[in-house]
């Protein structure tokens, strides 16, 4: 098989004879099988002249990773159609560590849409330095919201699955690599730029339909991790969701948000 496509892989393991050996994944962090979720100890083995033969999974008899092989653009499209396989190959078998760029970058795109619309509602066009300096402190203002609305959605997530622990996993769920995964599957947050950039009429329409995407990947992201039913997926979602509302209603009260129409993570837009 060729090798196109592999940006990003982890080696895979084999020693056969006529068969080139590649590093063994560490026993911490084993690969899984995209279509049974099964443990492998390799992806693929590299034989001689570059020719590749991905391995077959042993309890589905299906290939454990195909994935290897198509190009970035092919698993990023599988990934916001929000397929397990495609979650699967990118939480368990890809090395990726962009959780916290991408989190810090999420939370910004956030927070300046927010400082945005304070500024847009204000219409204040003062050139005094003073006012300016007011304008910058509201930008950290809407950051440390944003970023205490999120965490208080992945407290919720994890409570209630520290709770549920009985029924989800027979072993102790590993809730770094949750966390890993909630802060990639966030990456819908990204699409508030253009949301700003092309502003129009339907900017709110816009905002609600980025939230349900973020929620419909988190889902999935949790459903995979942790190999789940949907129904407790669901659960955990809307349990941040509801802790989450509650500080934001706690926001509100408190005079620190910036109003209803501001954020896009309001209880109120449901």
């Amino acid at each position: 098989m060729g090798t196109g496509g592999r940006s990003g892989l982890r080696p895979g393991k084999g020693n056969p004879e006529g068969v080139a050996a590649t590093p063994t994944a560490a026993s911490s962090c084993q690969y899984r099988c995209i279509e049974c979720n099964q443990e492998a100890k390799e992806l693929y083995r590299d034989y001689n002249h570059g020719v590749l033969k991905i391995t077959i999974c042993k309890s589905c008899q299906k290939p454990v990773d195909k994935y290897i092989e198509y190009d970035p653009v092919i698993i990023l499209i599988n990934a916001i159609l929000c397929k397990a396989q495609a979650y699967r190959h990118i939480l368990f078998n890809t090395k990726i560590n962009i959780h916290g760029k991408l989190c810090i970058f999420c939370l910004l795109c956030e927070a300046y849409l927010r400082w945005w619309q304070l500024q847009d509602s204000n219409q204040n066009t003062d050139p005094d330095d003073l006012i300016r300096y007011a304008k910058e402190w509201d930008f950290y203002r809407m950051f440390a919201i944003a970023s205490l609305e999120q965490t208080a959605y992945f407290i919720g997530i994890f409570t209630f699955l520290w709770v549920e622990r009985p029924m989800t996993t027979k072993k102790k769920p590993n809730f770094i690599l949750l966390l890993k995964a909630l802060l990639l599957s966030s990456y819908g947050k990204l699409l508030l730029i253009p949301a700003v950039i092309w502003e129009h009429d339907y900017t709110p329409l816009c905002l609600k339909l980025i939230k349900v995407f973020v929620l419909t990947s988190n889902f999935q992201a949790i459903r995979v991790t942790l190999n789940i039913n949907r129904k407790l997926s669901f659960l955990a979602v809307m349990s941040g969701l509801l802790l989450e509302s509650t500080m934001v209603y706690f926001f509100q009260r408190m005079e620190w948000d910036v109003g209803s129409n501001c954020a896009i993570y309001k209880s109120q837009d449901f």
